[in-house]
């Protein structure tokens, strides 16, 4: 989700009660619409998503479908809160797209899901002196970030169409800050793992996703480290959205007198090691779920923890944010050399997004990244 989209949500939040609960993937890049089922749904593909969800619960061993309501609908989806009779399962959230497979359609919000998921239960924390690692086991600052548990994702038996099944989150506004700093430094201090889809740690992900409505490759660096890491970003980040933006300067700028000095930016980062990013983390990203801070609509990959910054512009991270965040993972030298080229990659992708001013800022950005080069002798 971009920023363009913080005043339709601004518009929604006056309109709508505040005690109402909104589950976490009812915000997402596909959009959504409130109220009962969307009109624009037929009793044909209710009946459908119905059957399918019926016979998903009772192979699962989660019994019979006890309630189904409907929560609105997009363009594309259809979103559902289900109770099931099995008393062990939460109430769940069930989306459905009848027009698209699972494999297009959720796949990588699946994956990232199940990744943030797995990196926001505190069982691995890299454990060396470069961080502040009293994370582990620990509750200190507020806790984890609350992600839905995600139980199934997958094409309908019956018919064309496809669903995915979570944890359904009752969403609130942002709350603490200085807990949501914590919490965001628990995620990037978790090891890649099996588990959390990156058993040999190294920076990419399991799947390409998106970001915003942009394709976002993210195929697996050879391993870990900084040399890997600098790479991965040239290849896969900028230069990605360079040859979609297709403007000459900034193409120019990048292949002459950035990218041959890009190491420069590093050197006083001792070893780059993946840490999970949300990628997307905007005000609009984030919220609350039963107390705990939440973030939602992810573009997730492993990457260095400083990229998670890219959006800070567009965020609102507080000073009680950063003592929260800084608490656990302490600023690395040369950070403010190294942020525009951070910033860099989002506001080329706003600007194939939605064109206009944004060029200017990626152009801004990247003339920042020469200037540091210059200014640290290259």
């Amino acid at each position: 989700m971009s920023c363009h989209r913080l005043i339709l949500i601004s518009i929604i939040a006056l309109l709508v009660d505040r005690s109402i609960s909104f589950p976490i993937a009812t915000i997402s890049k596909i959009g959504f619409s409130m109220g009962r089922r969307s009109t624009t749904t037929t009793s044909r593909s209710a009946s459908t998503i119905d059957d399918e969800l019926s016979t998903w619960a009772s192979d699962s061993g989660y019994g019979t479908v006890t309630s189904s309501n409907a929560l609105g609908s997009s363009g594309l989806a259809s979103f559902l809160k289900v109770e099931v009779s099995d008393p062990d399962v939460p109430s769940l959230f069930f989306k459905s797209c009848i027009s698209k497979p699972a494999k297009e359609m959720f796949e990588g919000e699946a994956f990232g899901l199940k990744a943030l998921y797995e990196c926001t239960q505190l069982r691995f924390v890299y454990d060396d002196d470069n961080h502040n690692n009293d994370t582990k086991g620990s509750t200190r600052g507020g806790g984890c970030l609350r992600i839905p548990r995600v139980f199934h994702y997958g094409d309908y038996q019956k018919s064309r169409g496809s669903f995915i099944v979570m944890e359904y989150l009752n969403l609130g506004s942002r709350t603490d800050d200085h807990s949501l700093g914590c919490a965001v430094a628990r995620m990037h201090l978790a090891k890649p793992t099996l588990a959390s889809g990156n058993p040999t740690g190294s920076f990419g992900f399991q799947v390409d996703n998106t970001i915003g409505d942009t394709p976002q490759p993210n195929g697996w660096s050879d391993g870990g480290g900084t040399e890997q890491w600098i790479e991965f970003y040239a290849k896969r980040r900028i230069e990605h959205q360079l040859n979609l933006a297709g403007d000459s300067y900034c193409s120019n700028l990048w292949q002459q007198s950035i990218l041959p000095h890009l190491p420069k930016l590093f050197e006083d980062v001792e070893n780059i090691r993946p840490s999970l990013l949300h990628g997307d983390l905007w005000s609009g990203n984030i919220g609350s779920a039963d107390g705990s801070p939440s973030i939602f609509d992810p573009a997730v990959y492993w990457g260095h923890h400083e990229a998670e910054w890219g959006m800070s512009w567009c965020a609102g991270l507080t000073n009680s944010f950063w003592e929260g965040y800084r608490s656990l993972i302490p600023e690395d030298k040369g950070f403010v050399d190294r942020k525009p080229l951070y910033l860099a990659y989002h506001y080329l992708n706003h600007y194939n997004l939605f064109g206009g001013g944004y060029l200017s800022s990626a152009r801004g950005n990247l003339e920042a990244v020469k200037s540091n080069l210059d200014r640290l002798g290259i």
